[in-house]
């Protein structure tokens, strides 16, 4: 008996293959592709023992290898057109709509949404890893194994031996892992924050980051002061009419509010995020019970509609 192993793609495995050929699994993806293609198989028994002929053992089972292989099928010789034009760049926008998608899923609250959006967005580093194991020479394996030494050479308290007292020595310890793996001479704390980001986000993120090295204010009045003298120095700017100064102190009462927000323990692209979904509903409960059309409102109907849709959305929050 000659056993064989099954990869990703079955049919590459079975080539040449001739007289009896058996397959260990019958309820593995491997067994259906096969046996579409029109290859026979024999079903291996319980504790049947095989003496002649070739027995098929798949390498990789599961959902998520069957997952793998419809995208491999995709993207390779004969799949979809679409998706074999794709390239990383084309699928950039598809991995950052995922992302907000899942977003509104957890907010929902709703599981089947969520896991719904959870398939999608996992469906982006597939593609953009057999694009390489198809162009290149890594795959979604590499990503993984990448990830899992990364993982736990990351937490040596969990993996390790060292001692953490908290989440922030966690961090501490994260930060100079990662300095340490960069070669091992000084890095910036700042460094691999991507340009790219939200800027709240990044705001947030450069922000925690500045203080974890001791760039902080004493106390949360110091962030306050802060807010009122950037404020200050706005309002100065306006009332010179330079707009390039203008922008940068705008930019500067931005970041201050965003330090608000972390000495508060709020997350501030979160509490946005949120903010903006409850004027979005607001005013669309405004539109609906306006007798006019918005702009023909007077300041006191506008204000009367304001107040009317805000006790209603809070009668319409559970």
């Amino acid at each position: 008996m000659v056993v064989r192993r099954l990869g990703l793609n079955p049919l590459d495995d079975v080539k040449e293959l001739s007289g009896e050929i058996y397959h260990s699994d019958p309820t593995h993806y491997s067994f259906d592709i096969l046996s579409r293609a029109g290859i026979a198989l024999k079903p291996v028994a319980e504790g049947q023992l095989i003496e002649d002929g070739v027995l098929l053992v798949p390498r990789c089972s599961g959902p998520f290898y069957e997952l793998l292989y419809i995208v491999d099928r995709l993207l390779g010789p004969g799949g979809c057109p679409w998706d074999i034009e794709q390239t990383h760049q084309s699928l950039k926008k598809y991995l950052l709509e995922e992302t907000y998608e899942v977003f509104d899923a957890i907010d929902s609250g709703d599981p089947a949404k969520l896991q719904e959006e959870l398939g999608d967005l996992l469906l982006q580093p597939l593609m953009h890893s057999q694009i390489e194991a198809r162009d290149a020479d890594w795959g979604i394996d590499e990503v993984a194994g990448a990830i899992r030494e990364k993982l736990v050479r990351r937490h040596p308290h969990v993996f390790g031996n060292t001692q953490v007292a908290d989440s922030n020595e966690v961090l501490a310890n994260w930060d100079q892992i990662k300095q340490s793996e960069k070669g091992g001479g000084p890095q910036s704390i700042l460094e691999g924050i991507p340009k790219g980001m939200a800027s709240l986000l990044r705001a947030h993120e450069v922000s925690k980051r500045a203080a974890r090295v001791g760039f902080e204010w004493p106390d949360l009045n110091g962030v306050f002061d802060k807010f009122k003298e950037e404020e200050a120095e706005l309002r100065e700017a306006i009332a010179l009419g330079d707009q390039v100064h203008i922008e940068s102190e705008v930019g500067d009462l931005l970041f201050t509010v965003v330090n608000l927000a972390r000495w508060v323990n709020v997350e501030p692209e979160e509490a946005l995020r949120r903010m903006l979904n409850r004027f979005t509903h607001r005013f669309q409960l405004m539109e609906a019970c306006s007798p006019v059309p918005l702009r023909e409102l007077s300041e006191d109907q506008w204000d009367d509609l304001w107040k009317q849709s805000k006790i209603a959305q809070s009668s319409q929050t559970p």
